[in-house]
Protein backbone atom coordinates (compact mmCIF):
# COMPACT_ATOMS: atom_id res chain seq x y z
CA UNK A 1 0.00 0.00 0.00
CA UNK A 2 1.37 3.11 -0.93
CA UNK A 3 1.71 6.31 1.02
CA UNK A 4 0.15 8.99 1.27
CA UNK A 5 2.40 11.59 1.36
CA UNK A 6 4.34 9.66 -1.45
CA UNK A 7 5.51 12.39 -4.79
CA UNK A 8 6.00 9.74 -7.03
CA UNK A 9 6.64 12.37 -10.29
CA UNK A 10 9.47 14.71 -7.39
CA UNK A 11 11.50 11.54 -7.41
CA UNK A 12 11.67 10.12 -10.75
CA UNK A 13 12.91 13.70 -11.52
CA UNK A 14 15.79 13.50 -8.42
CA UNK A 15 16.61 10.32 -9.67
CA UNK A 16 17.22 11.38 -13.06
CA UNK A 17 19.31 14.37 -11.95
CA UNK A 18 21.70 12.06 -10.04
CA UNK A 19 22.46 9.96 -12.92
CA UNK A 20 22.83 12.93 -14.79
CA UNK A 21 25.51 14.49 -12.26
CA UNK A 22 27.45 10.96 -12.60
CA UNK A 23 27.58 10.70 -15.96
CA UNK A 24 28.66 14.57 -15.84
CA UNK A 25 31.58 13.71 -13.47
CA UNK A 26 32.56 10.34 -15.35
CA UNK A 27 33.04 13.01 -18.55
CA UNK A 28 35.02 15.47 -16.48
CA UNK A 29 37.42 12.52 -15.28
CA UNK A 30 37.65 11.16 -18.45
CA UNK A 31 39.13 14.35 -20.24
CA UNK A 32 41.06 15.49 -17.28
CA UNK A 33 43.00 11.48 -17.71
CA UNK A 34 43.25 12.37 -21.44
CA UNK A 35 44.57 15.68 -20.99
CA UNK A 36 47.24 14.49 -18.57
CA UNK A 37 48.30 11.58 -21.41
CA UNK A 38 48.42 14.16 -24.16
CA UNK A 39 50.97 16.05 -21.48
CA UNK A 40 53.07 13.31 -20.85
CA UNK A 41 53.67 12.41 -24.42
CA UNK A 42 54.33 16.11 -24.89
CA UNK A 43 57.29 15.91 -22.48
CA UNK A 44 58.38 12.74 -23.79
CA UNK A 45 59.14 13.91 -27.21
CA UNK A 46 60.19 16.78 -25.93
CA UNK A 47 63.09 15.36 -23.76
CA UNK A 48 64.12 12.75 -26.57
CA UNK A 49 64.53 15.77 -29.12
CA UNK A 50 66.20 17.32 -26.20
CA UNK A 51 68.49 14.65 -25.52
CA UNK A 52 69.26 14.23 -29.58
CA UNK A 53 70.40 17.61 -29.52
CA UNK A 54 72.97 17.50 -26.67
CA UNK A 55 75.54 15.34 -25.77
CA UNK A 56 74.62 12.79 -23.46
CA UNK A 57 76.90 13.98 -20.22
CA UNK A 58 75.99 17.81 -19.41
CA UNK A 59 77.58 19.82 -16.75
CA UNK A 60 75.38 22.66 -15.51
CA UNK A 61 77.38 25.49 -15.48
CA UNK A 62 74.44 28.76 -14.55
CA UNK A 63 72.98 29.03 -10.88
CA UNK A 64 69.99 29.09 -12.26
CA UNK A 65 66.83 26.83 -11.08
CA UNK A 66 66.12 23.76 -13.25
CA UNK A 67 64.15 22.73 -15.59
CA UNK A 68 60.51 21.70 -14.26
CA UNK A 69 60.42 18.64 -15.98
CA UNK A 70 64.08 17.68 -14.89
CA UNK A 71 64.30 16.11 -11.48
CA UNK A 72 65.97 18.56 -8.74
CA UNK A 73 69.82 17.52 -8.09
CA UNK A 74 71.65 18.14 -4.95
CA UNK A 75 73.64 21.54 -4.59
CA UNK A 76 77.58 21.46 -4.92
CA UNK A 77 79.66 23.03 -2.10
CA UNK A 78 81.09 26.06 -3.23
CA UNK A 79 85.13 25.87 -4.33
CA UNK A 80 87.11 28.20 -3.12
CA UNK A 81 89.86 29.32 -6.11
CA UNK A 82 93.82 29.66 -5.06
CA UNK A 83 94.53 33.18 -5.86
CA UNK A 84 98.09 34.30 -6.57
CA UNK A 85 99.58 37.78 -5.68
CA UNK A 86 100.53 38.59 -9.28
CA UNK A 87 103.02 41.70 -10.13
CA UNK A 88 101.79 44.51 -12.57
CA UNK A 89 102.99 47.52 -14.37
CA UNK A 90 102.99 50.76 -12.98
CA UNK A 91 105.13 53.73 -12.97
CA UNK A 92 108.14 54.56 -10.86
CA UNK A 93 107.91 56.71 -7.99
CA UNK A 94 109.87 59.94 -7.57
CA UNK A 95 112.73 60.51 -5.46
CA UNK A 96 111.11 63.68 -3.99
CA UNK A 97 108.81 60.72 -1.98
CA UNK A 98 112.05 60.33 0.44
CA UNK A 99 113.75 63.23 2.33
CA UNK A 100 117.60 62.44 2.53
CA UNK A 101 119.01 62.14 5.86
CA UNK A 102 122.69 62.05 5.72
CA UNK A 103 125.59 60.13 3.23
CA UNK A 104 126.66 57.07 4.02
CA UNK A 105 129.22 56.23 1.86
CA UNK A 106 130.74 55.95 -2.43
CA UNK A 107 130.89 52.35 -3.64
CA UNK A 108 131.95 51.41 -6.67
CA UNK A 109 128.40 51.49 -8.50
CA UNK A 110 126.85 54.11 -6.74
CA UNK A 111 126.87 56.04 -3.67
CA UNK A 112 124.14 55.40 -0.80
CA UNK A 113 122.75 57.62 1.36
CA UNK A 114 120.08 57.16 3.78
CA UNK A 115 116.58 58.85 3.80
CA UNK A 116 113.36 58.85 5.19
CA UNK A 117 109.88 58.22 3.28
CA UNK A 118 107.98 61.17 4.01
CA UNK A 119 104.72 59.11 3.21
CA UNK A 120 105.06 56.48 6.51
CA UNK A 121 108.39 58.06 7.98
CA UNK A 122 110.45 54.51 7.61
CA UNK A 123 114.03 55.23 6.90
CA UNK A 124 115.42 53.50 4.14
CA UNK A 125 119.20 53.30 2.10
CA UNK A 126 119.02 54.89 -1.24
CA UNK A 127 121.93 53.94 -3.91
CA UNK A 128 121.64 55.97 -7.04
CA UNK A 129 123.36 54.38 -9.72
CA UNK A 130 126.73 55.64 -11.01
CA UNK A 131 125.62 56.07 -14.84
CA UNK A 132 128.36 55.54 -17.58
CA UNK A 133 126.51 56.52 -20.61
CA UNK A 134 129.60 56.12 -22.90
CA UNK A 135 130.54 52.92 -23.21
CA UNK A 136 127.22 50.53 -22.86
CA UNK A 137 124.32 52.58 -21.83
CA UNK A 138 122.62 51.39 -18.70
CA UNK A 139 125.17 49.90 -16.30
CA UNK A 140 125.01 46.05 -17.10
CA UNK A 141 126.14 45.94 -13.22
CA UNK A 142 122.64 47.56 -12.16
CA UNK A 143 120.91 45.84 -14.30
CA UNK A 144 122.03 42.79 -12.86
CA UNK A 145 121.84 43.68 -8.97
CA UNK A 146 118.23 44.84 -9.76
CA UNK A 147 117.42 41.54 -11.55
CA UNK A 148 119.07 39.49 -8.85
CA UNK A 149 117.82 41.10 -5.83
CA UNK A 150 114.38 40.87 -7.29
CA UNK A 151 114.34 36.55 -7.28
CA UNK A 152 116.68 37.00 -3.99
CA UNK A 153 113.80 37.14 -1.43
CA UNK A 154 115.67 35.41 1.51
CA UNK A 155 115.77 36.61 5.56
CA UNK A 156 119.63 37.23 5.37
CA UNK A 157 119.36 39.54 1.83
CA UNK A 158 119.10 43.08 1.65
CA UNK A 159 115.31 43.83 0.92
CA UNK A 160 114.90 45.83 -2.46
CA UNK A 161 111.92 47.92 -1.73
CA UNK A 162 111.64 49.88 -5.07
CA UNK A 163 113.39 51.69 -8.17
CA UNK A 164 112.68 54.93 -7.60
CA UNK A 165 113.44 57.69 -10.80
CA UNK A 166 114.99 60.79 -10.21
CA UNK A 167 115.27 64.16 -11.65
CA UNK A 168 117.33 63.79 -14.69
CA UNK A 169 116.05 61.04 -17.16
CA UNK A 170 118.87 59.00 -16.33
CA UNK A 171 119.11 59.22 -12.70
CA UNK A 172 117.88 55.44 -11.38
CA UNK A 173 117.83 55.10 -7.59
CA UNK A 174 117.45 51.87 -5.62
CA UNK A 175 114.98 51.90 -2.30
CA UNK A 176 116.26 49.01 0.51
CA UNK A 177 116.21 48.49 3.24
CA UNK A 178 118.54 49.95 5.82
CA UNK A 179 120.67 48.21 8.57
CA UNK A 180 122.86 50.14 11.45
CA UNK A 181 126.04 48.53 10.27
CA UNK A 182 128.59 47.07 7.81
CA UNK A 183 130.94 44.20 9.83
CA UNK A 184 134.01 46.60 8.51
CA UNK A 185 132.97 49.41 9.87
CA UNK A 186 131.66 48.16 13.39
CA UNK A 187 134.64 45.70 13.85
CA UNK A 188 137.09 49.62 13.08
CA UNK A 189 135.55 50.99 16.17
CA UNK A 190 135.02 47.80 18.39
CA UNK A 191 137.98 47.82 20.95
CA UNK A 192 137.73 43.16 20.68
CA UNK A 193 136.82 41.10 18.44
CA UNK A 194 133.55 39.32 18.53
CA UNK A 195 133.13 36.40 21.19
CA UNK A 196 133.70 33.00 19.33
CA UNK A 197 129.80 32.34 19.88
CA UNK A 198 128.98 35.66 18.50
CA UNK A 199 131.17 34.68 15.48
CA UNK A 200 129.31 31.29 14.83
CA UNK A 201 126.05 33.10 14.45
CA UNK A 202 127.41 35.86 11.96
CA UNK A 203 129.09 33.25 9.76
CA UNK A 204 125.92 30.84 10.40
CA UNK A 205 123.43 33.45 8.90
CA UNK A 206 126.30 34.33 6.41
CA UNK A 207 126.14 30.45 5.24
CA UNK A 208 122.26 30.57 5.25
CA UNK A 209 122.40 33.26 2.88
CA UNK A 210 124.93 32.07 0.77
CA UNK A 211 123.38 28.60 0.53
CA UNK A 212 120.61 30.05 -1.41
CA UNK A 213 122.54 31.74 -3.91
CA UNK A 214 124.29 29.05 -4.65
CA UNK A 215 121.11 27.41 -4.79
CA UNK A 216 119.69 29.53 -7.32
CA UNK A 217 122.53 29.76 -9.00
CA UNK A 218 123.97 32.99 -8.14
CA UNK A 219 127.38 34.32 -8.04
CA UNK A 220 127.85 37.00 -5.66
CA UNK A 221 131.44 37.23 -6.49
CA UNK A 222 132.19 40.65 -4.08
CA UNK A 223 132.30 38.90 -0.85
CA UNK A 224 133.96 41.29 2.02
CA UNK A 225 132.89 42.36 5.69
CA UNK A 226 132.04 46.09 3.60
CA UNK A 227 129.07 44.18 2.24
CA UNK A 228 127.77 42.41 4.90
CA UNK A 229 125.49 44.91 6.92
CA UNK A 230 124.51 43.91 11.01
CA UNK A 231 121.75 45.53 12.55
CA UNK A 232 121.31 46.25 15.81
CA UNK A 233 118.93 42.78 16.73
CA UNK A 234 122.19 40.88 15.43
CA UNK A 235 120.34 40.52 12.23
CA UNK A 236 123.25 39.97 9.06
CA UNK A 237 122.39 40.84 5.69
CA UNK A 238 124.53 40.52 2.58
CA UNK A 239 124.42 43.58 0.03
CA UNK A 240 125.96 44.99 -2.61
CA UNK A 241 125.21 42.90 -5.61
CA UNK A 242 126.79 44.88 -8.25
CA UNK A 243 129.51 41.75 -9.35
CA UNK A 244 126.84 39.25 -8.91
CA UNK A 245 125.34 36.83 -11.75
CA UNK A 246 123.86 33.80 -12.22
CA UNK A 247 126.34 30.53 -13.38
CA UNK A 248 126.57 30.48 -17.31
CA UNK A 249 127.22 26.90 -18.50
CA UNK A 250 130.40 25.32 -18.44
CA UNK A 251 131.75 26.31 -21.55
CA UNK A 252 130.84 29.67 -21.29
CA UNK A 253 134.53 32.02 -20.48
CA UNK A 254 134.20 34.15 -17.48
CA UNK A 255 136.19 37.68 -16.15
CA UNK A 256 138.99 37.01 -13.97
CA UNK A 257 138.88 40.67 -12.52
CA UNK A 258 136.25 40.07 -10.08
CA UNK A 259 135.86 39.96 -6.00
CA UNK A 260 137.96 42.81 -3.71
CA UNK A 261 142.05 41.82 -3.66
CA UNK A 262 141.65 40.58 -0.49
CA UNK A 263 139.30 38.05 -0.91
CA UNK A 264 140.41 36.71 -4.47
CA UNK A 265 140.48 33.16 -4.43
CA UNK A 266 143.49 31.85 -5.38
CA UNK A 267 142.65 30.28 -9.17
CA UNK A 268 141.38 33.76 -10.12
CA UNK A 269 144.88 35.46 -9.45
CA UNK A 270 146.48 32.71 -11.50
CA UNK A 271 143.77 33.73 -14.56
CA UNK A 272 141.39 31.12 -14.55
CA UNK A 273 138.46 31.73 -16.94
CA UNK A 274 136.09 28.96 -15.49
CA UNK A 275 134.76 29.00 -11.80
CA UNK A 276 131.79 28.48 -10.02
CA UNK A 277 130.80 28.38 -6.09
CA UNK A 278 133.83 27.85 -5.10
CA UNK A 279 135.17 31.64 -5.21
CA UNK A 280 132.62 33.11 -3.04
CA UNK A 281 133.35 29.83 -0.08
CA UNK A 282 137.21 31.34 -0.19
CA UNK A 283 135.93 34.86 0.67
CA UNK A 284 133.72 32.92 3.53
CA UNK A 285 137.05 31.95 4.80
CA UNK A 286 138.60 34.95 4.94
CA UNK A 287 135.90 37.12 6.46
CA UNK A 288 136.03 33.89 8.88
CA UNK A 289 139.50 35.07 9.72
CA UNK A 290 138.84 38.39 9.50
CA UNK A 291 136.15 38.30 12.20
CA UNK A 292 138.39 36.16 14.67
CA UNK A 293 141.49 39.22 14.40
CA UNK A 294 139.42 42.05 13.74
CA UNK A 295 141.61 42.90 10.91
CA UNK A 296 141.63 41.30 7.09
CA UNK A 297 143.98 38.45 6.96
CA UNK A 298 145.51 38.62 3.65
CA UNK A 299 146.36 42.56 3.20
CA UNK A 300 148.16 42.33 0.20
CA UNK A 301 149.60 45.52 -2.14
CA UNK A 302 148.88 43.97 -6.04
CA UNK A 303 147.82 40.11 -7.23
CA UNK A 304 151.78 38.85 -6.89
CA UNK A 305 151.71 40.15 -3.52
CA UNK A 306 148.31 38.79 -2.64
CA UNK A 307 149.25 35.46 -3.83
CA UNK A 308 152.39 35.73 -1.61
CA UNK A 309 150.73 35.98 1.57
CA UNK A 310 147.89 32.84 0.38
CA UNK A 311 150.81 30.53 -0.02
CA UNK A 312 152.71 31.99 3.28
CA UNK A 313 149.39 31.34 5.25
CA UNK A 314 148.03 27.59 3.22
CA UNK A 315 151.07 26.64 2.37
CA UNK A 316 152.67 26.21 -1.50
CA UNK A 317 150.81 23.53 -3.68
CA UNK A 318 151.89 20.55 -5.15
CA UNK A 319 151.39 18.02 -7.46
CA UNK A 320 148.85 15.84 -4.57
CA UNK A 321 147.24 19.00 -3.26
CA UNK A 322 146.30 20.72 -6.51
CA UNK A 323 147.50 18.97 -9.17
CA UNK A 324 144.97 21.46 -12.19
CA UNK A 325 147.43 24.36 -10.50
CA UNK A 326 150.18 24.00 -13.21
CA UNK A 327 146.96 23.94 -16.18
CA UNK A 328 146.64 28.20 -15.23
CA UNK A 329 147.49 30.47 -17.41
CA UNK A 330 149.63 32.35 -14.94
CA UNK A 331 151.16 29.11 -13.30
CA UNK A 332 153.49 28.66 -16.21
CA UNK A 333 155.70 31.91 -14.70
CA UNK A 334 155.96 30.17 -10.96
CA UNK A 335 159.12 29.08 -9.98
CA UNK A 336 157.94 26.99 -6.92
CA UNK A 337 160.67 25.68 -4.67
CA UNK A 338 161.88 22.16 -4.76
CA UNK A 339 161.44 21.54 -1.30
CA UNK A 340 157.51 22.93 -1.29
CA UNK A 341 156.52 19.32 0.00
CA UNK A 342 157.83 20.31 3.53
CA UNK A 343 155.84 23.86 2.88
CA UNK A 344 152.72 22.69 2.35
CA UNK A 345 150.97 22.34 5.81
CA UNK A 346 150.95 25.92 6.07
CA UNK A 347 150.85 28.57 9.52
CA UNK A 348 147.02 28.92 9.90
CA UNK A 349 146.97 26.91 13.15
CA UNK A 350 149.64 28.90 14.46
CA UNK A 351 148.40 32.28 13.38
CA UNK A 352 145.00 30.89 14.84
CA UNK A 353 145.83 29.91 18.50
CA UNK A 354 142.43 30.43 20.58
CA UNK A 355 140.56 28.58 17.61
CA UNK A 356 139.31 25.04 18.44
CA UNK A 357 140.30 22.34 16.46
CA UNK A 358 136.73 22.07 14.69
CA UNK A 359 137.14 25.66 13.82
CA UNK A 360 140.70 25.16 12.52
CA UNK A 361 139.28 22.15 10.46
CA UNK A 362 136.47 24.34 9.07
CA UNK A 363 138.87 27.54 8.35
CA UNK A 364 141.65 25.17 6.70
CA UNK A 365 139.23 23.48 4.47
CA UNK A 366 137.61 27.28 3.34
CA UNK A 367 140.95 28.42 2.34
CA UNK A 368 141.49 25.28 0.73
CA UNK A 369 144.06 26.27 -2.16
CA UNK A 370 142.51 23.30 -4.47
CA UNK A 371 138.91 24.73 -5.40
CA UNK A 372 137.34 21.26 -4.98
CA UNK A 373 138.11 20.76 -1.37
CA UNK A 374 136.57 23.70 -0.55
CA UNK A 375 132.86 23.02 1.54
CA UNK A 376 129.65 23.90 0.06
CA UNK A 377 127.52 26.00 2.38
CA UNK A 378 125.55 23.25 3.31
CA UNK A 379 128.56 21.40 3.95
CA UNK A 380 129.84 24.31 5.98
CA UNK A 381 126.87 24.68 8.17
CA UNK A 382 126.91 21.16 9.12
CA UNK A 383 130.03 21.10 10.46
CA UNK A 384 131.15 20.19 13.81
CA UNK A 385 132.02 23.48 14.77
CA UNK A 386 128.96 25.03 15.12
CA UNK A 387 127.84 22.26 17.43
CA UNK A 388 130.34 22.51 19.92
CA UNK A 389 130.90 24.88 22.71
CA UNK A 390 130.25 27.80 22.54
CA UNK A 391 127.27 27.85 21.20
CA UNK A 392 126.27 30.50 18.50
CA UNK A 393 124.55 33.21 20.49
CA UNK A 394 121.18 33.96 19.49
CA UNK A 395 120.92 37.21 17.46
CA UNK A 396 118.52 39.15 20.07
CA UNK A 397 121.14 38.49 22.89
CA UNK A 398 123.49 40.38 20.77
CA UNK A 399 125.60 43.45 21.57
CA UNK A 400 124.51 46.97 20.12
CA UNK A 401 126.82 49.68 18.89
CA UNK A 402 126.46 52.98 17.56
CA UNK A 403 126.01 53.56 14.09
CA UNK A 404 127.61 55.44 11.86
CA UNK A 405 125.51 55.35 9.17
CA UNK A 406 123.27 56.87 11.43
CA UNK A 407 124.94 59.22 12.67
CA UNK A 408 125.09 58.25 16.65
CA UNK A 409 127.81 59.04 18.37
CA UNK A 410 129.55 56.71 20.89
CA UNK A 411 128.98 57.76 24.36
CA UNK A 412 132.38 58.86 26.15
CA UNK A 413 133.38 59.86 29.43
CA UNK A 414 134.07 62.92 30.37
CA UNK A 415 137.87 63.84 29.56
CA UNK A 416 139.96 66.63 30.54
CA UNK A 417 141.38 69.26 27.36
CA UNK A 418 144.54 69.27 25.96
CA UNK A 419 146.32 72.58 28.07
CA UNK A 420 146.01 75.27 25.25
CA UNK A 421 149.23 77.22 25.01
CA UNK A 422 149.47 80.91 26.73
CA UNK A 423 146.33 79.62 29.19
CA UNK A 424 148.02 77.19 31.25
CA UNK A 425 149.32 77.96 35.21
CA UNK A 426 152.18 77.96 36.29
CA UNK A 427 153.22 75.07 38.25
CA UNK A 428 155.39 76.16 40.42
CA UNK A 429 152.50 78.21 42.12
CA UNK A 430 150.70 75.02 43.49
CA UNK A 431 151.15 73.32 46.14
CA UNK A 432 151.66 69.47 46.89
CA UNK A 433 152.03 69.59 50.17
CA UNK A 434 148.92 67.92 50.93
CA UNK A 435 149.56 64.61 49.35
CA UNK A 436 150.64 63.02 51.91
CA UNK A 437 148.35 64.63 54.32
CA UNK A 438 146.31 61.90 54.86
CA UNK A 439 148.61 59.29 55.45
CA UNK A 440 149.85 60.25 58.65
CA UNK A 441 146.21 59.23 59.98
CA UNK A 442 145.78 55.72 58.40
CA UNK A 443 145.94 53.06 61.03
CA UNK A 444 149.53 50.76 59.64
CA UNK A 445 148.51 47.35 58.94
CA UNK A 446 150.90 44.15 60.14
CA UNK A 447 152.10 43.92 57.18
CA UNK A 448 154.59 40.98 55.92
CA UNK A 449 158.02 40.16 54.84
CA UNK A 450 159.18 38.02 52.42
CA UNK A 451 161.84 35.33 53.00
CA UNK A 452 164.37 34.75 50.73
CA UNK A 453 166.61 31.49 51.15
Amino acid sequence: MASRWANDEADKAEDLRRKKEKEEKKRLKLQKQQAEQEAAAVAAARAAQRSESRPAKRRRLSTDAPDSDEPPKEKESERKLLRFAAGGWAPCRHTSNFETLNHIEEGSYGWVSRAREIGTGEIVALKKVKMDLNQDGFPITALREIAILQKARHTNIVDLREVLAGSAPNEVVLAMEFLEHDLKTLQEDMPEPFLASEVKTLLRQLASAVGFLHGHYILHRDLKTSNILLNNRGHLKIADFGMARYIPPPSAPLTQLVVTLWYRAPELLLGTESYGTEIDMWSLGCIFGELLLKEPILQGKNEVDELSLIFTLCGLPTDKTWPAFWRLPNAKGLKIPRDSGRNSAGVIRTKFPFLTNAGADLLTSLLSLNPEHRPTAQEMLDHPYFREAPKPKPPEMFPTFPSKAGQEKRRRRASPNAPKRGEAPGIQNIDFSGIFAIRDEEQAGAGFQLRVG
